[in-house]
């Protein structure tokens, strides 16, 4: 490497692949193929201040006894449903941490006794599903609007966009939300007409200078904007960036490949990702959704103990499209362009609602003196 050149997906405050450990990897490979932490075996926090950024992440202060009691109800709620439908013994260490934080170190194999890593990967798993439920069940019980939801998440969104492009980490960010008339053609296109089926009412749009950087802003985002377990599963769309490809790049590849939770070739057998059907075939993005945390104070009533019980929190679906510059000149062209697309979207639409309309043919006289037979 000559002395101007640049490490691979460098860029003023991104952290290029070369010195990413397995933690950021894992982490990277989950925004990519739109995987599940579900399925993880192992956290990789080291020290009790990574686990206070991560909750920070999660709208979570250590600081807010409020919020402190909050995991640690959702932790007992963890706990009792293992009991009961699985009779699994929670450990006194993992059921009742000193500091919350513990249980994530005891998940990373972080911290003694080592025995304890899976039944806290088991509880933490567990404590994801119930955290999003009840903050689901909170926004129904409550009079909050999706308008107000979607103007927190714009604001906190776009106030890390200014300081990204006033870093020079990324040379366009923005957002927008679906036309009611665009939301009404994706209904109708897709096989699953369900509302709530729709990810992406709100998007964001990041272009990177080069292809090499796009990995890294995806990993700048995950420390910096949404915490990266609420990723939603199965909505990646991925056609630019290979994690086979990152790994080749890395000097410690090989070896990091190795200690993966999940096959290095996982992609190739099983790609999580897949193509829009409308999408023409040069088209080149990474697309991801995901469940945004949302604080929600005082936007609350005064609930009482329903609020101490379902917590402060919300989510909003947002998704994330990124792509390098010059890939984002070329989408705008041809048969990839976004003209090209709707035309083919607006043509399944209206194939699929003229089904049933189609004009009979006229039945032919028949000659007279002729019965017709029953």
């Amino acid at each position: 490497m000559t002395s101007d050149a640049k490490p691979v997906g460098a860029g003023r405050g991104l952290r290029p692949i070369e010195r990413m450990g397995v933690a950021e990897l894992e982490v990277l490979r989950l925004l990519l193929r739109g995987g599940s932490v579900i399925d993880w075996r192992r956290l990789d926090f080291t020290e009790p201040e990574e686990v206070t950024r991560f909750l920070a992440l999660n709208l979570f202060d250590l600081d807010d006894p409020r919020d402190e009691a909050r995991l640690r109800n959702i932790l007992a709620q963890a706990v009792e449903y293992l009991r009961v439908e699985f009779g699994y013994r929670v450990a006194p260490a993992v059921a009742h941490p000193e500091d919350i934080r513990h249980l994530f170190l005891l998940a990373s194999g972080a911290r003694e006794p080592v025995r304890y890593r899976r039944i806290a990967c088991v509880v933490l798993k567990v404590m994801h599903v119930i955290h999003h439920l009840e903050a689901r069940e909170l926004l129904f019980r409550t009079a909050i609007r999706e308008a107000d939801l979607a103007e927190r998440a714009h604001r906190r969104i776009m106030a890390e966009a200014e300081r990204m492009k006033a870093a020079g980490i990324v040379g366009e960010f923005r957002g927008n939300v679906k036309s009611r008339s665009s939301l009404v053609t994706k209904l109708l296109a897709k096989k699953e007409s369900v509302a709530a089926q729709i990810f992406d009412r709100v998007r964001y749009r990041v272009v990177t200078e080069r292809p090499d950087q796009i990995a890294s802003v995806v990993w700048h985002l995950t420390q910096h904007l949404f915490p990266f377990n609420y990723a939603v599963p199965g909505q990646t769309q991925n056609s630019l960036v290979r994690f086979g490809d990152l790994l080749a790049l890395h000097p410690s590849g090989a070896v990091h490949a190795a200690q993966l939770q999940l096959p290095p070739d996982l992609e190739r057998t099983d790609p999580a990702a897949h193509r829009n059907e409308f999408s023409g075939k040069e088209f080149r993005i990474l697309n991801f959704v995901v469940d945004l945390p949302v604080r929600v104070d005082e936007l609350l009533p005064k609930l009482g103990p329903m609020a101490d019980e379902l917590g402060r929190v919300v989510f909003t679906l947002v998704e994330f499209q990124v792509v390098d510059a010059a890939t984002a000149v070329k989408n705008d062209q041809g048969d990839a362009s976004h003209e090209r697309y709707k035309r083919r979207q607006l043509k399944r639409v209206l194939r699929r609602l003229s089904r049933g309309l189609v004009v009979p043919k006229r039945k032919a006289k028949r000659p007279r003196g002729k019965r017709e037979k029953r």
